[in-house]
């Protein structure tokens, strides 16, 4: 069953959105949240302006414009952090909200070769830490 927009925390800005999430920017459709859990140094979440579902649900234009966030997000991941690969994924099992994790790996980092854990709960960072790395980011933007 969708999310309702009233129940959405990116929609609705839910406190555990500041929780789990720094915001670093908004682009032509979406906004760049950075997530505080740094298992993965850069993993950001690109999340699309409107309470949606798919991608197929967005006109040709919405999706390509979507999708242009998401690689300029990831560029500058890479631009900064130089990782091995970078993962993408859309799960919205429990959250109807379009949004694109972008998770940078490492050879020899956490979990690389594997699958991403949502929310391992192993590395937080502080303040100043975060704001570097916003910094950083934004400057690949």
């Amino acid at each position: 069953m969708p999310t309702p927009v009233s129940e959405c925390l990116y929609c609705q800005k839910l406190p555990v959105l500041d929780e789990l999430m720094i915001k670093i920017a908004e682009l032509e459709v979406s906004e760049i949240f950075l997530f505080k859990e740094q298992s993965h140094p850069g993993r950001c979440n690109v999340v699309y302006k409107d309470h949606g579902v798919e991608l197929y649900e967005l006109s040709d234009e919405e999706r390509n414009a979507f999708m242009r966030d998401v690689v300029k997000t990831a560029k500058a991941i890479a631009s900064a952090y130089n990782p091995a690969k970078i993962n993408y994924g859309a799960f919205s099992d429990k959250l109807s909200h379009l949004h694109m994790h972008i998770v940078p790996k490492y050879e020899g980092g956490y979990n690389f070769g594997g699958v991403i854990e949502m929310n391992p709960q192993k590395t937080y960072l502080s303040d100043a830490e975060y704001a570097e790395m916003i910094d950083k980011i934004k400057a690949g933007l």
